[in-house]
């Protein structure tokens, strides 16, 4: 009995009756109807054997469900029409930008194409920036693997990249007092990932949560850190660009045409691309991608997740990232971490996040049930953090597939295509060990060999911020260069010099979000209600354009598209 008959017999006992399985390129395929999306989810699951099955293609049409179509941008043109590139990269998401950077060490010539107005604005924005320990992840999956090593390269990165990271540690808290029996196989675990672990007393846990909501003590991952998932985007993909790397924003795959098992071409918004490797890191399109080119043995369904921003004064009450014991982990039945209370890199503190799945792959809705939902489940591990703390909320929708791991490899079907796809948590911390694999990839197969870019630079300038220096050093800056002496963001101390300088990276911007993201300006408890005008006026001013054609995120989200009587805004 083949593997796709097993699937028909246990699907038909559930009451799948208008659903069938096929074997489909060493995966399985499901194709029928179901009356509810909820229904295709589940049928999904039920076809999952890693063991036999290369993964599932779900192709059930829900009766109640008429997706959306994904956005697209605003500009149709033919600026790219004929371009030739050895290696194109889809997706400007962390893992985008990390393997751009790693391909621009050696001797081949590099193009990334995004669909959105910037690098980072969907999953790599839209998370919690933890540097993952991964001692929640079962051994030997793709998941641990790139976790682990990647965990390894962030203090490298950061030194090279100039982007700050914290290590505080991730402490872990019993919920029942019989869980601190299980240590010594946590233990084993973490010693069979290679990742440290220690446990933490009832006494000890008082260290880093200032009043614990659960104290049976638990324990603690010490390699657990922390960093800004956009700003490391940003600085790698700025670092790809310096590297020679062209980078192209607003550039959406519409196609692609295949000759004997190879890509020859991808079909953009902006004209067709010539490429000798393409490399799919399209987050929640990646399956859409793997079927243009002829490999599609894996689906992403959508998995949403919400988390709560506090105000930094509510970050004493807790030293480190705190989250509850989850027996199933994130590779198992559970597919969730559980979440926790998050310390970030810019002092803040996050609940979350929730984890429902969804529809549709953009679906970035925040809604109170689930904001509620995040804070009485978070808030149970510091409960001093109070609901007046939280000054903004935001959803990100995470690229599962149905083996809730990770699709990293060379192409099976298509000579010229290799896949970093499925990319959810822990996907920022992973994203520099799978760039090197999939980087390896692409240039033997474009060389035959690895030949080093001889002029490679690995090092970026981060943009001088301004509230962590010291006077004498903020003196001199000013000195130097008075804009940095201009408060525009009076909630996070940025100043004008620090967003001009945001607008002047290799990675050119126009819009309020991309400055917000590169420096922080708007992030503070006003969320931009006083310092927006300003930076709207610097934007318009720097670029050369009119303030009405300054966009909140790119075309089509002016911020003020009317001119006051006057002009201005």
């Amino acid at each position: 009995m083949t593997y796709a008959e097993k699937v028909s017999k246990i699907l038909a006992k559930k009451g799948y009756v208008g659903v069938r399985a096929e074997d489909f390129g060493g995966a399985v395929r499901l194709s029928g109807e179901t009356d509810s999306w909820e229904a295709a989810l589940e049928a999904g699951r039920l076809a999952v054997n890693k063991k036999r099955s290369r993964g599932v293609v779900n192709d059930i049409v829900p009766r109640d469900f008429i997706p959306e179509p994904a956005r697209m941008p605003g500009i149709t043109d033919k600026s790219l029409d004929g371009f030739e590139t050895d290696v194109l990269v889809i997706g400007g998401g962390i893992v985008g930008a990390a393997i751009a950077r790693e391909l621009t060490r050696y001797a081949v010539k590099v193009a990334v194409v995004e669909k959105e107005y910037d690098v980072a604005t969907a999953q790599s924005a839209r998370n919690d920036g933890m540097i993952h320990a991964g001692i929640d992840l079962k051994p030997d999956c793709k998941k641990v693997k790139y976790n682990v090593r990647g965990n390894k390269m962030y203090d490298a990165l950061s030194q090279e990249l100039d982007v700050p990271i914290e290590r505080p540690g991730q402490l872990v808290l019993y919920t029942a007092r019989w869980q601190k029996y299980l240590f010594p196989f946590i233990r084993l675990r973490g010693a069979r990932n290679g990742i440290p672990v220690y446990p933490v007393s009832p006494e000890g846990v008082k260290e880093y949560v200032r009043e614990p909501g659960l104290n049976y003590g638990g324990f603690m991952c010490p390699s657990a850190g922390v960093v800004s998932p956009y700003l490391m985007t940003i600085a790698l993909m700025e670092n790809a660009a310096h590297n020679g790397a062209k980078i192209f924003v607003d550039t959406a795959v519409t196609g692609m045409e295949l000759k004997e098992g190879k890509i020859v071409s991808v079909d953009t918004n902006r004209g067709t691309i010539y490429p000798k490797v393409v490399i799919n890191a399209a987050g929640v399109f990646s399956d859409k991608i793997a079927e243009m080119a002829g490999d599609r043995h894996f689906t992403i369904h959508p998995r949403r997740g919400v988390e709560a921003v506090l105000d930094k004064k509510a970050y004493p009450k807790a030293k480190c990232v705190v989250g509850k014991f989850v027996i199933s982990g994130s590779s198992g039945s559970g597919h969730t971490k559980g979440g926790g209370v998050i310390v970030t890199i810019d002092r803040n503190l996050l609940l979350g996040p929730s984890a429902r799945e969804c529809a549709e792959r953009e679906n970035e809705a925040t809604t109170r049930e689930e904001l509620d939902e995040v804070f009485e489940k978070q808030s149970r591990l510091a409960p001093e953090v109070k609901r007046s703390d939280i000054i903004t909320y935001f959803a990100g929708t995470r690229a599962a597939t149905y083996e809730e791991d990770f699709v990293v490899e060379k192409s099976e079907v298509t000579s010229n295509f290799i896949q970093a796809a499925g990319i959810q948590s822990p996907g920022v911390t992973a994203a520099p060990a799978i760039a090197e694999d999939a980087a390896r990839w692409a240039v033997r197969e474009v060389l035959g060999e690895l030949r080093k870019n001889p002029s490679f630079d690995p090092y970026r300038k981060g943009i001088p911020v301004v509230r962590e220096m010291d006077k004498e050093a903020r003196a001199k800056l000013i000195a130097e260069n008075p804009d940095f002496g201009e408060i525009v963001c009076r909630c996070e101390e940025i100043s004008k010099g620090e967003i001009i300088a945001a607008l002047r990276t290799p990675l050119k911007v126009d819009s309020v979000d991309a400055v917000k993201r590169r420096v922080r300006a708007g992030m503070g408890r006003c969320q931009g209600g006083f310092c927006q005008p300003s930076v709207v006026k610097i934007i318009s001013e720097e670029l050369g354009i009119p303030p009405e054609k300054v966009g909140k995120k790119g075309a089509g989200s002016e911020v003020a598209p009317y001119p006051k009587k006057g002009g201005g805004v």
